[in-house]
């Protein structure tokens, strides 16, 4: 099988979504699957990080692009050109590999898009998390929770295949190999490591603001505090300066390899909303969650609903310290476990390479 993932990631995108289609391309390679990306030279771009992991990657150039009026998909501008721009562009590359599936990940692509590209693949997968616009394809794969299959009716052909949940979140190996190990240390919790992920880049420096609104929080002596970035966050400097001020021991570490094994050991995580959810979920690590991004709010809410997190809101300097407090006060850090660990076991990936085997063989 060749498969051909469509995705970028900048200051402005993240990482999370060439994270998530690295994660499927690794688990397609483990069964034998050719996996190549096509991803824009953004400022903040992965393309390097990918080619690391053993993929190759089709770099294509940022031009300027302004739309004029309300633009349609409504991330349109982070496309970095026009959608037809792309199209031609995208056609070059799979008219060489003649791939099985396309994989696109993004949210400034549309119907338009897909279907322009029918004649260079056989099938297509698209990962949203949006249910905002119209989609051609033959699998839609949105696992944030909340979502139901009537969101995108209307939205996709009716012989879409719809995988729904976080049940279908796209997680490394490591996460369900480590989740007994994590889930068995939390029937006594105390909160010894915390951990703060406010995704790769964090653009914003909302890591900064977290660390300088816990130094008057009411964390125990012996407590750890670790700090994960991507080499390419602008305000990684800042960060590790800050965290050298900091009253307990804080170590900030850059693009870890076991992200899931820092979450195992660590027993509450201050963390952006997003794909990392669910990794966090899969190892039943409680969280005090922070939206980064509108599009984060529905996924985070829900959490919340199902008391796997706490959402954190308003004035980080004055609510965190009470939200520490109040989870150190009472039984909160497990009964957040508790619930995370039912909403995600780590095996997404397997299951939405099922459907794509499954799908394919229907073609």
């Amino acid at each position: 099988m060749k498969v051909v993932f469509r995705a970028d990631a900048s200051l402005e995108i993240g990482s999370g979504h060439v994270m998530r289609c690295l994660t499927l391309a690794e688990a397609l390679k483990a069964i034998g699957a050719e996996c190549h990306f096509v991803c824009r030279e953004h400022p903040g771009h992965l393309n390097d990080h990918i080619r690391q992991r053993g993929f190759p990657v089709t770099s294509l150039p940022v031009t300027d692009y302004n739309p004029v009026g309300d633009p349609v998909p409504v991330h349109a501008p982070w496309l970095g050109c026009d959608w037809q721009t792309d199209s031609q562009q995208t056609s070059d590359i799979l008219a060489s590999i003649h791939p099985d599936w396309l994989v696109v990940d993004h949210y400034a692509l549309d119907y338009r898009w897909e279907a322009s590209l029918k004649n260079f693949y056989s099938r297509l997968l698209v990962i949203d998390d949006l249910a905002d616009r119209h989609h051609d394809c033959d699998l839609l794969l949105d696992q944030n929770l909340g979502r139901e299959a009537q969101d995108y009716f209307g939205l996709v052909p009716d012989n879409c295949a719809l995988l729904i949940g976080p049940q279908y979140a796209l997680l490394r190996p490591e996460f369900s190999e480590l989740r007994d190990y994590s889930l068995s240390r939390r029937t006594q919790p105390a909160l010894r490591q915390l951990l703060i992920t406010m995704g790769g880049i964090d653009k914003d420096n909302v890591t900064g603001k977290v660390l300088t609104a816990l130094q008057s929080s009411p964390l125990p002596e012996d407590c750890k505090i670790l700090v994960i970035l991507g080499a390419t966050a602008p305000w990684l400097d800042q960060v590790r300066s800050l965290a050298e001020q900091m009253p307990w021991h804080t170590e900030v570490r850059v693009n870890v390899g076991n992200m899931a094994q820092c979450m195992a050991d660590s027993d509450l995580a201050i963390g952006a909303a997003g794909s990392t959810s669910w990794e966090r979920c899969c190892l039943g690590l409680p969280t005090l969650l922070m939206v980064l991004a509108e599009n984060q709010r529905s996924g985070a809410s829900a959490l919340e609903r199902n008391q796997a997190a706490h959402l954190a809101e308003g004035d980080i300097s004055s609510v965190l310290p009470v939200l520490i407090e109040h989870v150190q006060a009472s039984k909160l850090l497990q009964s957040m476990s508790n619930a995370a660990s039912g909403i995600c076991d780590g095996n997404g990936a397997g299951r939405v390479i099922s459907r794509m085997e499954v799908n394919y063989e229907h073609v």
